[in-house]
Order: C-alpha cells, then sequence, then structure tokens
C-alpha cells in the first residue's frame, strides 16, 4: 500500500481537534523527510507522552519534514522518508509494526532492505529494556531517553545522509545509545539451547550504554485533543523512575535514578502552560506523591483559580495516601485512588523490597474515605519468586481486614501475574506455573465476600514474559504468530511449527535461569551492574522459604 494511502479515520477529523503547546518549524527545501509512528489507533497513541514530546522535538527542526502515522489514520506523510521511527510502549504492538511496514512497502526485516528505503528506528520502553525480540526488524534501535537522545541520532544522521546504508549504520553505532542490531551477532551452542555470547562487528563497541537525562525540567504534554483517550488531558512528568526498587520492577530499575522535577522550573511552568488550554490535569511518574515537594505542589493546584480543574494522578505510594491528598483529589472531581500493595503477606512484600506493612495499607484506606474517596483499587500480584499458598490467603484476609476498616468505601483488588523484566534481580526467575490456579483462588475467596476482584490474563502474562525474555530468535516466532492471531494458543502453535529451531516456550517462559547464563540483553548496559543485581537478588532470596536459583535452570 502505498505512501499517503487512505485510513479508517480521516485526517481532517483528528488533527483538526488538536491544541498544539508548541510551535512546529517550517522545514528547508532539502530536509529529510521522516516518518514517525505509533503502532496502534491515533486516539492511544496520542495519549502517549513520549511520543508526544518525540514528535514535537522532530517537529521543530527545520532539517526534518516529519510526517505522523498511525494504525488508523496519518498526517503529513512524506514521500519518499529516509527515516521511520516507532515508539513502543506495549509488547504486542510488534503485530502492528509490522503491518505498517508491510502497508508502506518497506520489508519487515532489515537484512531485506536496500539504500532505498527508510532506516526504521524505535525506542521506548520495550525496546529499552530487551529490544532482541524486535532487532530483525530494526535498523536502530534507540536506548534510554529521547531528551538528549534524539538530537544526538538525528545529528549524526544528518552527517552521514548522503553514505552508504552500511557507512551510515557504521557511524551511529559509534554514539552511545544507539544500538545496530545487525552489527551484533548472537550465537548458540546449540539452535535449542541457551545464547552463548553476542559478537559485536568489528569497530562498534562491545557494550552499548543506555542513555539517561539527568536533568530536573521533565516531560509534559505537547499535545492537547478531545481525541485522545483520556479525553482533553494535560500530562506533566512529576517524577521518573522510583525510590523503592521493588525487585521485578522494570519502571524503578530500568529508569534509575530517581529523579523529581523542579517546581519552579518544571511542574508549575508546565501546569499554567496547559491549563491555558484545557481543564484537565494529569501528574504522573511510577510514584508521583514521593516527589520531595508533593504537598506545595497540592497547594499549588488548590488555589481557587484551579477549583474546575479535574485532576488524576498515576501512582501514589500507599503510605502517602492522606486526608489532604483525597480531599484534593475529591475536589478535583476524582472519587478513586490507586495503590500498589502486591501482596497481603509482609513476607513477601519484604521479599520484593515492597517497604510496606499492613498496617499503612489499612491506614491508607482509612484516609481515603476520611477524605471523601468512594473507591480504592489495589494492585497486587500472584505467583511472586518465594510465595507460598499461606501468603495468598493473607492476601485474602488483608482484604477482608481492609473492607471492615473502612465500611462503605468499595474496594477493588487489580491482579497480575509475576512476569520477569530484563535488568530487574528477578530477571532470572521464570512464571509460576500454579499462578493463575492462584489468581482463581483469590477470585473465589474475594468475590464470594463482596469485593471486586479483576484478574489479568494468565496467557497475556505468558506472551509477556516470552518477549520480555525472549532472545533473537523469538523474531520468526513473531512473524508466524501475527497471523494466528495473538492468543497463547496460536504462541503454542507457532513454537510447534518452528520445533528443533529455538528453545521450547517453557525455557523462556517458566524456567528460572542460573545467574552464570548468558542473557540476551548482556551486551546491553542497564541501569545497575549484573553483580549488583544478583546481590539484590540473593537480599531477596534472604526472605524467601525456599530459594529456586541454587544453580538450578529448571523449577
Amino acid at each position: 500500500m502505498p505512501w499517503g494511502q487512505i485510513y479508517t479515520l480521516t485526517a481532517s477529523s483528528v488533527f483538526s481537534a488538536e491544541r498544539l503547546l508548541f510551535t512546529p518549524t517550517a522545514s528547508n527545501a532539502d530536509a529529510t523527510p521522516v516518518v514517525f509512528a505509533f503502532p496502534n489507533e491515533y486516539t492511544v497513541g496520542i495519549t502517549s507522552l513520549g511520543y508526544q514530546v518525540i514528535w514535537a522535538m522532530l517537529a521543530q527542526r527545520r532539517d526534518l519534514a516529519v510526517g505522523r502515522l498511525f494504525t488508523d489514520t496519518a498526517d503529513s506523510l512524506p514521500a519518499d522518508p529516509e527515516l521511520m521511527g516507532f515508539s513502543v510502549s506495549w509488547e504486542l504492538d510488534y503485530i502492528n509494526i509490522l503491518n505498517l511496514l508491510e502497508q508502506q512497502q518497506i520489508p519487515i526485516r532489515s537484512c531485506d532492505r536496500t539504500q532505498h528505503h527508510p532506516l526504521i528506528f524505535g525506542g521506548g520502553p520495550v525496546l529499552t529494556a530487551n529490544p532482541e525480540p524486535f532487532a530483525d526488524f530494526f535498523d536502530v534501535v534507540l536506548l534510554g531517553d529521547g531528551e538528549d537522545l534524539i538530537p544526538t541520532f538525528i545529528d549524526t544522521y544528518q552527517s552521514v545522509r548522503s553514505a552508504s546504508r552500511p557507512a551510515q549504520l557504521l557511524a551511529l553505532a559509534q554514539v552511545p545509545g544507539i544500538y545496530i542490531p545487525s552489527l551484533y551477532q548472537p550465537v548458540y551452542d546449540t539452535p535449542t539451547g541457551p545464547l552463548s555470547r553476542v559478537e559485536p562487528a568489528n569497530g562498534v563497541p562491545a557494550l552499548v550504554k543506555k542513555q539517561t537525562y539527568r536533568g530536573n525540567v521533565l516531560l509534559a504534554s505537547t499535545v492537547v485533543t478531545e481525541k485522545a483517550a483520556w479525553e482533553n488531558i494535560f500530562m506533566v512528568e512529576v517524577v521518573r523512575s522510583c525510590p523503592e526498587m521493588c525487585r521485578f520492577c522494570l519502571a524503578s530499575y530500568l529508569t534509575l535514578p530517581f529523579r523529581t522535577a523542579s517546581l519552579d522550573e518544571s511542574l508549575i511552568p508546565a501546569i499554567e502552560r496547559g491549563l491555558r488550554v484545557t481543564k484537565r490535569l494529569g501528574l504522573l511518574g511510577a510514584s508521583v506523591t514521593q516527589h520531595p515537594e508533593f504537598d506545595d505542589l497540592l497547594d499549588y493546584i488548590n488555589q481557587p483559580a484551579y477549583d474546575d480543574v479535574r485532576l488524576s494522578i498515576a501512582s501514589v505510594r500507599t503510605n502517602t495516601v492522606h486526608e489532604k491528598l483525597a480531599k484534593t483529589l475529591v475536589h478535583h472531581g476524582t472519587k478513586s485512588i490507586t495503590i500498589a500493595v502486591e501482596s497481603g503477606s509482609e513476607r513477601v512484600r519484604e521479599t520484593i523490597n515492597k517497604k510496606l506493612a499492613t498496617a499503612d495499607i489499612e491506614k491508607a484506606v482509612v484516609n481515603a474515605k476520611a477524605g471523601g474517596l468512594s473507591s480504592v483499587k489495589l494492585y497486587g500480584m500472584a505467583g511472586i519468586p518465594g510465595e507460598t499458598e499461606a501468603d495468598l490467603e493473607a492476601t485474602a484476609a488483608m482484604m477482608l481486614q481492609l473492607k471492615k476498616a473502612a465500611q462503605g468505601l468499595r474496594l477493588t483488588l487489580g491482579c497480575s501475574t509475576f512476569v520477569p523484566k530484563a535488568h530487574t534481580p528477578f530477571q532470572w526467575y521464570g512464571v509460576n506455573s500454579k499462578a493463575e490456579k492462584r489468581l482463581k483462588f483469590l477470585q473465589k475467596a474475594l468475590r464470594s465476600q463482596g469485593i471486586d476482584f479483576r484478574p489479568e490474563s494468565y496467557s497475556w502474562s505468558v506472551i509477556q514474559t516470552l518477549i520480555s525474555r525472549g532472545d533473537r530468535r523469538i523474531s520468526q516466532l513473531l512473524e508466524l504468530t501475527r497471523y494466528y492471531g495473538d492468543s497463547l494458543g496460536s504462541y503454542r502453535r507457532a513454537f510447534k511449527e518452528l520445533k528443533g529451531k529455538l528453545p521450547p516456550l517453557d525455557f523462556y517462559v517458566h524456567a528460572d535461569w542460573p545467574t552464570d547464563q548468558p542473557l540476551p540483553w548482556d551486551h546491553l548496559e542497564g541501569p545497575l551492574p549484573k553483580a549488583t543485581l544478583i546481590k539484590h537478588l540473593q537480599d531477596a532470596e534472604h526472605h524467601m522459604d525456599e530459594p529456586r536459583l541454587s544453580g538450578s535452570s529448571t523449577k
């Protein structure tokens, strides 16, 4: 399908609703044509703060002519793009990436592209954590924060724009944070065994260093629109990373160190700018309420001039839920709050480094009710390494205790299955095969007591683990499942078809890997050295009844 195709949503009906908080720059006559894509529908993509900000950065460069592409609409696509980028926030969006490449008549594998095709680049949390399952589809992967990395990437490309494709890639590979997968060759001793090593080509760094932005001015929306999934919301990043460092948490470990936006230089100017065009404000971050000046931020939002502003907060540290916060949310149109508790068992919380007592959780829900909130949603997890059935019973008991402590408050427990993530201490653990039964146990125990229990799909957790722990052999499997559908049965069918060419599903998903086994992402530097992650893992295992990583690679 050619560039400029007709989509299900017309550009005029979507992009005319946008209110920009930046001024796009007129492009030079010889500007580099770029397509910046989000592999999902417009309403989802335009709600991504990262996508918004990177698009604005590109659109303010005179040396670029930038068009946007979504699965259902497009805006100002250039005729012959030299660069095509994807912001990847969700693992299963790989299907849409491959579809969009094919629609635009671009080979989905980098090895099949020529000088006449655009360089395909990508970034975002999924690719920064572990790009290897997608490595065959991308020419360039950007590892880390875009604030400094995007300008450096574009500047470097412009300096070699007229060079051959191999010369361009070799030059880009010299830039810290820019990963060129084709220049790194994974080696396996057997087709169905673990990774042995990754061999870099001559002239490229053996270790690609993730880039970290360390400024105190964090992200804020560059566009507000009624067409977004969160209608007319202006988003402000309050903190980046999380100081708690729960052992399983990608948001904590991948984005270290914990950084806070300056109240006077970042947050207040951004909020004032955004509230000139909308009355809906979203405060984003893994642990928003742990900003050192959060109370001052609440005071600012509580001034009478903003009485009509609707406020949403992404994530709240449980022991920071006080009446002032609850009353502020109620005053600004929010009736519910979400807190992550992970487990009702204090032993499990100690295992994962969740520095939280059950008394803290109870105090939070009591404060929420006292402040006028009508509901609290708690996030939990089943199958955490070291978890026993007694720990699940403790979770059920805690929920009943909370119901009694805050009578009349609607309680919801959303519960997922533990999924190991790269660059975290629990990356060596597989998914507990009993997790699905444990979700059903909690469902039976809680729904019968009038507590709303909302489990996430166990099958989705298996697929997510496959991608989060996958090596480059997974790419051929992803190509197959695109046609079979995104069910767990489809992935099992693909594994059966590829039998003998890669390890079985259980190796990627359920096996506990020994800590001396090479990892698919070892050649990509994370925020913490592997030795430090192992130390954190050992600290966690002190709290487990039966540590499972004593050299065994299976359960």
